[in-house]
């Protein structure tokens, strides 16, 4: 099992890397926040999780272990897949899907693309304490350094700082202060159209 990449990044995509690692170059599949980290030309270390299928083979790829583990947890779950699983990681991070957990946060888990109300309840009912305690405290970030952080990773995915700062602010007009994830998924929808 590949569980970890060290490599040059040669291609970032909405959606994914690619990471030469010894004259080979793996596409790794991951959310946008951990995409915003890489930068074309810099080496850098993923940790991965590879799903083996009758018909291919897909690498997911994670800016920690505690993030792939996780992943590894919500893909064990009854009816939850790489893509749910990545889409969960997404919008949440590992300690805020602890914390959703614990509260039994039926809303907080809806806001994931693809889980629905009843879907949101049968995984934090398989989820239990599987996930078990914060593995860090979540850091509280002030309005302006999400905002910072959001644009530099937007332009790390290739789009202008002026188009990046536009979306930003709409985005805080609209939502106000969030989390850098929610944030950047957020700016992304804006500047993707939808």
């Amino acid at each position: 099992m590949i569980s970890l990449l060290r490599g040059t990044v040669v291609a970032l995509s909405a959606s994914s890397a690619t990471i030469e690692v010894g004259g080979i170059g793996f596409k790794v599949l991951a959310t946008a926040t951990t995409l915003s980290e890489l930068r074309v030309g810099q080496e850098d270390l993923l940790h991965t999780s590879l799903i083996v299928r009758e018909d291919s083979l897909t690498l997911y790829g994670f800016a920690d272990e505690d993030e792939r583990d996780t992943f590894d947890i919500l893909i064990s779950l009854t009816g939850v897949g790489p893509k749910i699983g990545l889409a969960v990681l997404s919008v949440h991070t590992p300690d805020i899907l602890r914390s959703i957990v614990e509260r039994e946060d039926i809303p907080g888990l809806v806001q994931v693309p693809g889980i629905g109300r009843k879907g949101a309840q049968r995984i934090l009912l398989e989820l239990g304490t599987k996930l078990g305690p914060a593995r860090s405290q979540v850091e509280v970030a002030t309005p302006a350094s999400v905002a910072g952080d959001v644009v530099a990773a937007l332009v790390g995915l290739g789009w202008s700082e002026d188009a990046a700062g536009k979306a930003v602010l709409a985005v805080e007009e609209e939502h106000g202060s969030m989390p850098v994830s929610n944030m950047l998924r957020l700016a992304l929808q804006k500047l993707g159209g939808k």
